[in-house]
C-alpha cells in the first residue's frame, strides 16, 4: 500500500523515547518487547533515554507516567503490556484517566492490523495513545508480535510529526 504522507516530517529529528514495559514476571534479560521496542526505535535514529521494567499495578503505571513526563529528555513514552481485560491488567485503566488529548485512531488501526494478523481475538487490545504533560504517550500490548506491529506500522511514521505538534 502505497500512501502518501500529507505534511512529511523534517528528516533527522531524534525523539526521546522512554520504554516502559509492564510485567509481574520479567527482567531485563527476559524482556523480549520491551528489548524489541528499543531496537526498532534506535533502528529509526531515535534515542532511549530511559528503560524501565514495572509491576503492572494501576498506582505503579500512573507514577511512572506523572514523573517521566516531567523530566525534559523524554519527548515520548511508550508503554507496553498490561493491556488486555484480566484482572491484573492495569496499563489502559491508568493511562486513559491520564491522557489530555487521545489518538482514538491509533487504537482503532491497531486493532484493525491486528485483526489481520490474529482475527477476533484483536478485540481484547486496548492500545490506546495520546498526550500527558505535552508528551506524546503510547500503550500496546506486550507480546513481540504486537509491539512489531504497533511501531513499525503506527507509531514510527507518525513519531515525529506528533512529537512536532506538541511543542507548537
Amino acid at each position: 500500500m502505497d500512501q502518501q504522507i500529507p505534511h512529511p516530517a523534517p528528516p533527522n529529528i531524534i525523539v526521546r523515547c522512554a520504554v516502559i514495559t509492564v510485567s509481574d514476571t520479567r527482567t531485563q534479560e527476559t524482556d523480549k518487547s520491551g528489548q524489541l521496542l528499543q531496537k526498532i526505535l534506535r533502528s529509526a535514529g531515535h534515542s532511549i533515554t530511559e528503560y524501565l521494567i514495572i509491576k503492572d499495578e494501576k498506582l505503579a503505571v500512573v507514577a511512572q507516567i506523572e514523573t517521566l513526563c516531567q523530566k525534559e529528555d523524554i519527548d515520548a513514552v511508550i508503554f507496553n503490556g498490561g493491556t488486555g481485560i484480566a484482572p491484573k491488567d492495569t496499563t489502559y485503566d491508568a493511562i486513559q484517566h491520564l491522557l489530555e488529548k487521545t489518538l482514538p485512531g491509533f487504537g482503532e488501526l491497531f486493532r484493525w492490523l491486528s485483526y489481520q494478523e490474529i482475527g477476533s481475538r484483536a478485540i481484547a487490545s486496548r492500545a490506546i495513545a495520546g498526550s500527558y504533560q505535552g508528551k506524546l504517550v503510547f500503550s500496546v500490548p506486550g507480546s513481540s508480535n504486537a509491539v512489531k506491529l504497533a511501531t513499525e506500522k503506527l507509531i514510527l511514521p507518525e513519531l515525529v510529526h506528533l512529537v512536532l505538534q506538541l511543542q507548537g
